[in-house]
């Protein structure tokens, strides 16, 4: 099977399925959320609609740009991700399984949360896996393979993936951000414990968080050096709501614009002197466990 490079670390999963044996009718995709299931998952079924013939998946037939593509028929999502999957669900699949495949030598159905599935779906998902068409093929992925029925898990073939080194989610996480600084990258590479999508969600969330604080340190600003008074009192009281750290930031960040002339204010002294209030609040909530005051801080003076 090609193309495993997708999936970092994990030589043993990699291993057994570039051993040459070719490609079973059902698997067990096992390991915590963010190991990387969706990425083999997706691969797999990719090789499984694969038409180019040879090794698996060619990459440029019309099945794989389609898989690769997201937009295959014959690759279909049993529920929705991070809700539960129960018997009717399963029962429709099955009726679904023994109408061919629209334009793919195989249809696949990939299952999140296959751990959650009660003993009845897992019943019924059984039978299917015993007695289904020999043209479907079955992708469980599963945070705990334990969860899943010892008669289930017979049918399938058993992939555990788990965290990778910090080397390799540094590796795969500078890749994917490189417009980041390297400095949080390489924060979230410790902080992921070896799982890279716990890592990409860490970038992510401190992206969004860092544009939320930029945008909202411009908007303060501007009514702070502008006014009017109480649309600035009602826009700091919102503030207090805010954990002290992202206060924190907040504030330095306002500092940053005044200093670097981004808040656009023509009067020198006024933006210096706000600049210093800003900063003065920054110190301030060093020594206060809430925010609860930063309304009157701020706008204390400010007018």
């Amino acid at each position: 099977m090609r193309g495993l490079e997708v999936l970092a670390g994990n030589p043993q999963a990699k291993h057994r399925l570039s051993a040459g044996r070719g490609l079973s009718h059902a698997y067990i995709l096992a390991g915590p959320a963010g190991c990387g299931k969706h990425t083999l998952a997706g691969l797999l079924a990719q090789a499984l609609v694969c038409s180019g013939g040879g090794e698996v998946p060619c990459g440029t037939c019309p099945d794989c740009r389609k898989a690769i593509s997201g937009v295959h028929p014959d690759i279909i999502w049993v529920g929705e991700e991070r809700k539960d999957v129960n018997v009717s669900m399963v029962r429709a699949l099955r009726a679904d399984a023994y109408i061919r495949p629209n334009e793919a030598p195989r249809k696949v159905y990939l299952i999140p949360n296959a751990h959650t599935m009660n003993q009845s779906a897992q019943n019924a998902l059984l039978k299917l896996l015993e007695e289904g068409p020999p043209y479907a093929a079955f992708l469980l992925l599963a945070e705990n393979g334990g969860a899943v029925l010892p008669t289930v898990r017979s049918r399938c073939e058993l992939i555990r993936l788990g965290p990778v080194s910090e080397a390799e989610a540094l590796a795969v996480l500078s890749a994917r951000f490189s417009d980041l600084p390297a400095d949080r990258i390489a924060d979230a590479a410790h902080r992921c414990e070896g799982v890279i999508g716990r890592g990409i969600t860490l970038l992510k969330d401190s992206d969004s968080r860092a544009r939320g604080v930029q945008e909202t340190a411009q908007r303060l600003v501007k009514l702070l050096l502008e006014g009017p008074e109480l649309a600035a009192l009602e826009f700091c009281v919102g503030l207090e709501k805010w954990e002290r750290e992202d206060l924190s930031a907040l504030m330095e960040e306002g500092v940053e614009q005044l200093r670097t002339g981004i808040g656009g204010c023509q009067d020198l002294r006024r933006a210096l002197s706000l600049a210093r209030r800003l900063e003065e609040v920054r110190r301030g909530l060093d020594f206060h466990v809430g925010a609860g005051h930063v309304a009157g801080w701020l706008c204390a003076g400010s007018f």
